[in-house]
C-alpha cells in the first residue's frame, strides 16, 4: 500500500467529487432552475400556452437569441412541449408539460422564501460587507 501526500489525497477526493456532483440529481435540476429567465418562462406559460412573440412580449429583458435557449432547454428537459402548426407563417405555441406543472409549485415556494427573506438577507450582506473592510 503506497501512502499518498495531502495533495494527491485531496485531487483524488476532488475527481470523487465531481464525478458525484455529475451525477446528482439537486446540482442537476438547479442548475436548470437557475437560469436566470427559466421561472419567468415558466411563470408566463402558468396562464396557458403561449406564441413565441407573446413571451417574448411579456419578457422585455430577454434576447430573442436567450428566450429561444430557454425554451429549447426547457423542451429539451421535458417542462414544455412546442407545438407547431403549419399555416403561412408557421406558428410555434409553447405549454407546460405535467413536469413543468409540477415544477412551478417549487417556484412558488422559492418565490415566496425571496420574497419573505430578501430584506434579512441584504441586511445580513451589508453587516458583513460593513465588517470586512
Amino acid at each position: 500500500m503506497t501512502t499518498q501526500t495531502a495533495a494527491e489525497r485531496r485531487q483524488d477526493e476532488k475527481v470523487a467529487f465531481d464525478a458525484y456532483m455529475e451525477q446528482c440529481p439537486t446540482h442537476d435540476l438547479l442548475g436548470v432552475i437557475g437560469n436566470k429567465w427559466t421561472s419567468m418562462v415558466l411563470y408566463q406559460l402558468t396562464r396557458g400556452p403561449r406564441r413565441y412573440a407573446e413571451l417574448a412580449r411579456a419578457l422585455p429583458g430577454v434576447s430573442a437569441k436567450m428566450l429561444t435557449q430557454t425554451l429549447r432547454s426547457l423542451e429539451r428537459d421535458g417542462f414544455l412541449a412546442r407545438a407547431v402548426t403549419p399555416s403561412v407563417p408557421v406558428q410555434v405555441e409553447y405549454a407546460l408539460t405535467l413536469l413543468g406543472e409540477r415544477l412551478v409549485p417549487l417556484l412558488d415556494a422559492v418565490q415566496h422564501f425571496a420574497e419573505h427573506n430578501i430584506d434579512e438577507i441584504r441586511a445580513s450582506r451589508d453587516h458583513y460587507d460593513a465588517s470586512s473592510v
